[in-house]
């Protein structure tokens, strides 16, 4: 894997993991995060009502990886423009991806929500109970998408894959074997599939391990 991807899926899996509590605490009114989704330069935010699953329910921020100097964007910016723009009604989109409005965010016209009080307490207890290590998680999670029942599709970095795969789960079943099995699994390239998601190179089926 090169540098220069190796540094974005680094950054898309930090912006994944401290994201992953507006799951459960709305972004702001009653819009939830409802997936992370990487591509090679951008995070899509995908937004929605709190047990959304159904595209046309669904809204899709593109936020840029970097700002202006270069520098790598912070989840606590990411959050703020997806927030500011959430707030009201999102405008008209002629884009969409995988049947979602796809809103391309202008990073340049749009004023980051500052953090609320919830967010402050937040990043209080995860440093406190969720220090930094030098050692991230391997294979490094890049997003996820909730879906249908209890589906979820997790885009997980493999370095053969060249890039990501979407691995489609169950929250149900034997979730500790197979979390326990997961980094084995998707290197196994007899499992790899082609799926037009356009978030990932193949996809693994798991819903039935």
């Amino acid at each position: 894997m090169s540098g220069t991807c190796r540094e974005t899926v680094e950054q898309q899996a930090y912006l994944t993991r401290h994201l992953l509590d507006y799951t459960a605490a709305p972004v702001v009114g009653g819009t939830f995060l409802r997936g992370v989704v990487p591509t090679r330069d951008t995070v899509r935010i995908v937004t929605g009502a709190s047990d959304a699953v159904a595209p046309d329910a669904l809204t899709v921020y593109e936020v840029p990886l970097t700002d202006d100097d270069g520098d790598p964007v912070t989840a606590p910016l990411v959050l703020g423009w997806v927030r500011t723009l959430a707030a009201g009604t999102p405008p008209r989109s002629d884009e969409f991806v995988m049947g979602m409005a796809l809103l391309r965010v202008d990073t340049s016209l749009v004023e980051p929500a500052p953090p609320t009080p919830a967010d402050r307490v937040l990043r209080v207890l995860r440093t406190l109970a969720w220090p930094f290590t030098e050692s991230p998680p391997s294979p490094p999670l890049c997003g996820f998408l909730l879906g249908q029942g209890d589906r979820m599709r997790l885009y997980i970095a493999v370095e053969e894959a060249n890039g990501v795969i979407g691995v489609d789960v169950r929250l149900t079943g034997a979730l500790t074997a197979l979390l326990a099995a997961l980094p084995t699994l998707v290197h196994e390239k007899e499992r790899w599939a082609h799926d037009p998601d356009p978030h990932c190179t193949h996809t693994i089926d798991l819903t039935t391990w």
